[in-house]
């Protein structure tokens, strides 16, 4: 069974077309029964939007197989009193899902990503962090990879914030064990008695997405299709324990290998 990510796995974070053989490879699935979840962190679009999206760009899969970090938010945090710190697309989403955005005296702040935060935000978030708010990451990527640029991702945002201010954090998506149990239940439901052993999981966040994951006792497959341009440039500097069990250009790569 197979826990496949989305940005920089299956559709390029330069111009979020399909990499090589990505649409190959979920057809095969499918074609072939094997049982699959996508998992990804997407903040910028609701979560049914960003899934007609992808069937948009030629992928195929049930709605049943999609899991992003949206769908479990409001059981993560409540409605009322948010700071939000993100893309605009991704404060629209929070809004049109009822949350209602206060940067006077907020309960909790909450980060997504994207590529210009200011110093004064940052300041802004650890004086409301001082003052008791609680800390949520939607997830906690280490790198964000827009326009060919590389920019510190949620995970390395949250890790400052916690410095900064002794603050702990929660994180709604990948790669916490509430959104991999959550993404375990679903794939349950195509497979019963399916456990984390089971599971290779497949993603371009080979300190993110993966190392939580090894963690829990999943096979990992890197990919170097998006935030890393090599396994050079991160690999060795992993502890050994997290290091990815395999790694591939792109999903072409896998493919040939099934």
């Amino acid at each position: 069974m197979y826990f496949i990510d989305v940005q920089g796995t299956l559709i390029s974070d330069t111009d979020k077309s399909p990499i090589r053989g990505s649409i190959a490879f979920i057809k095969k699935l499918n074609e072939e029964k094997i049982p699959y979840m996508i998992i990804t962190n997407n903040t910028k679009k609701a979560s049914k939007d960003f899934y007609n999206f992808l069937l948009a760009s030629g992928f195929s899969f049930d709605f049943s197989r999609y899991l992003d970090p949206l769908m479990l938010l409001e059981s993560r945090v409540q409605k009322e009193s948010v700071a939000a710190y993100g893309a605009a697309e991704f404060l629209e989403v929070l809004k049109k899902m009822g949350y209602t955005l206060n940067y006077e005296n907020p309960k909790t702040v909450l980060i997504a990503i994207k590529e210009n935060f200011s110093a004064d935000e940052y300041a802004q978030m650890i004086d409301f962090l001082l003052s008791g708010a609680s800390l949520v990451g939607m997830h906690e990527t280490s790198i964000y990879a827009k326009n060919s640029k590389r920019y510190p991702g949620v995970g390395a945002i949250l890790k400052m914030l916690e410095f900064a201010t002794s603050s702990s954090y929660d994180v709604v998506g990948k790669p916490s064990i509430s959104f991999y149990k959550e993404a375990l239940k679903r794939a349950q439901e195509q497979k019963s008695n399916v456990s984390f052993s089971d599971i290779i999981i497949i993603s371009d966040d080979v300190k993110g997405d993966l190392g939580g994951a090894k963690e829990l006792g999943m096979k990992t497959i890197f990919v170097t299709s998006g935030k890393y341009k090599s396994a050079k440039e991160i690999v060795p500097f992993l502890k050994e324990e997290l290091k990815p069990d395999s790694v591939y250009a792109d999903m072409q790569e896998i493919l040939e290998t099934l």
